[in-house]
């Protein structure tokens, strides 16, 4: 049996060598984006303000503007 040497194209990148030379294992972290309404992380084109969580704030927000106008009658 003969052993078939497989080598790797041109076009084939190793990824490890690649990291080593260019110090990419050193590379700093992605600051992740955070939704401040539910804590979720954002993707790229992700807005807050489309996040199904505004609405039980904004909710929430109404339900406090109007016990406190209710105090403010009684």
């Amino acid at each position: 049996m003969v052993e078939k040497r497989i080598t790797a194209s041109q076009n084939v990148i190793d990824l490890a060598l690649w990291r080593k030379r260019t110090g990419g294992a050193n590379a700093a972290a992605v600051s992740l984006r955070l939704c401040r309404h539910c804590g979720a992380a954002l993707a790229d084109g992700e807005r807050e303000e489309e996040c199904s969580a505004t609405l039980n704030v904004s909710e929430a927000r109404l339900r406090w503007q109007a016990a406190q106008i209710l105090r403010g009658l009684i």
